[in-house]
């Protein structure tokens, strides 16, 4: 039976090229980056609608088929519209038709010793990204990439030895966080209200592969559908996105996501930091700290919190934490010190313990609150900057080919 004679007129559908304002402009996504506008998963409540009134829903209903579809997808993990039973038995089979809800899939799972999953997820196009789920008493953080590979070159960073290949659609995103919940079947049976907390997955640090900054309106997106109260339901105090320093979306970022922020700093001058994160030498410290005074939101309950690396004889001195203490002066913060993970080739090693407790030292007796993080994950390669696809840029005659 076609759409019509059901009474829905299908109108033809056009194809949108993503909004892509993130800069610089050579990172920004590619000609032949797969965006299919036939999968609804990943679309703001927005770009729903305006999809389901494309597609012939009538108007003073089309609010209403919003709400349906979301409810069933975000909140019961439904990717089937014929089992969406308060829809017109009709309207579901059209929308089956011209739609789909695709998700990436799961092409490998390792899992620690201590609990920690790291999944190696595979995208429409056969480019793969991974995501790290971190299970903690009384909640869980789900580590999600932006990008496939990374255009950073962090000299520490395991990613960045991988070219960026492309951006993550605003879909693949949101793909990474349903995907996790299958996994960990964190969806209510049918039938029953949604799964009571503790949750275990409570928490969403865009921490993975690729710089979010760079993929700006599609990471926008994303966490449009994660925090909707109606869906997944994650407060923006669950969420923090970690840049390296993208200045130009800081302030951005605040406005328009509203989520907690982390800045991988991991030096106290710009003569080391151009070294360890090359994109200081574009933006610099100086320019980087007043643009986190700036940032909206900006207090005690939403502190920026800072990542840093800790590594031997580079940024790991008396000298480096009394910098450190002067930099971040007059900012709501913590600063996060990550023992640094090993990986072949890096030429780092890891700051001794002794060392790193008296980094945190200087830092407390200063009055900033300094943990020092417990490496997760190691065994399986999946502690921080650790993350790695087999993913190379495909010529664009194949990636065509690959995603049709």
């Amino acid at each position: 039976m076609s759409a019509s004679t059901q009474g829905i007129h299908v109108r033809p559908r056009v194809r949108h090229d993503p909004a892509d304002n993130e800069l610089p402009r050579h990172d920004r996504c590619r000609p032949g980056t797969p965006f299919d506008p036939a999968n609804l998963i990943g679309k703001t409540r927005q770009q729903l609608r305006a999809i389901l009134l494309e597609f012939g829903t009538d108007a003073k209903k089309v609010d209403m088929r919003v709400a349906q579809i979301w409810q069933w997808v975000y909140q019961k993990g439904f990717r089937d519209f014929n089992g969406m039973t308060n829809l017109a038995r009709d309207y579901r089979h059209a929308l089956a038709a011209h739609f789909a809800l695709q998700i990436p899939v799961l092409s490998h799972k390792r899992i620690s010793v201590d609990g920690t999953r790291k999944y190696l997820f595979r995208l429409a196009d056969g480019n793969e990204v991974e995501t790290v789920y971190i299970p903690d008493q009384g909640r869980g953080t789900l580590c999600i990439s932006s990008q496939v590979g990374c255009s950073l070159n962090c000299s520490f960073c395991l990613t960045g030895t991988q070219k960026r290949v492309r951006n993550l659609t605003s879909s693949e995103i949101v793909g990474q966080i349903l995907a996790a919940r299958d996994d960990l079947g964190e969806w209510p049976l049918p039938g029953r209200q949604p799964l009571p907390v503790p949750r275990l997955l409570s928490n969403i640090v865009l921490m993975g592969m690729g710089e979010p900054l760079y993929n700006f309106d599609n990471v926008r997106d994303a966490m449009k559908v994660a925090m909707d109260c109606e869906g997944l339901s994650l407060s923006r105090r669950r969420i923090t996105l970690s840049t390296a320093g993208v200045v130009p979306m800081i302030h951005r970022a605040g406005e328009d996501i509203g989520c907690r922020l982390a800045i991988s700093l991991h030096a106290t001058t710009d003569e080391i930091r151009d070294q360890l994160v090359p994109i200081n030498r574009k933006w610099n410290l100086q320019t980087l700290f007043a643009a986190l005074h700036d940032y909206p939101r900006l207090s005690n309950a939403d502190r920026i919190t800072f990542e840093y690396v800790m590594l031997a004889g580079v940024n790991d001195s008396e000298a480096d934490a009394k910098r450190l203490v002067k930099l971040i002066r007059g900012l709501p913060c913590k600063i996060n010190l990550i023992p640094f993970n090993h990986w072949s080739g890096s030429g780092y090693r890891r700051s001794p313990p002794e060392r790193i407790h008296a980094f945190a030292g200087i830092l407390m007796n200063s009055g900033y609150a300094a943990p020092i993080r417990t490496p997760r994950g190691e065994d399986i390669m999946a502690a921080c900057g650790q993350l790695k696809s087999d993913s190379v840029r495909l010529p664009r005659k194949r990636r065509a080919a690959v995603s049709h």
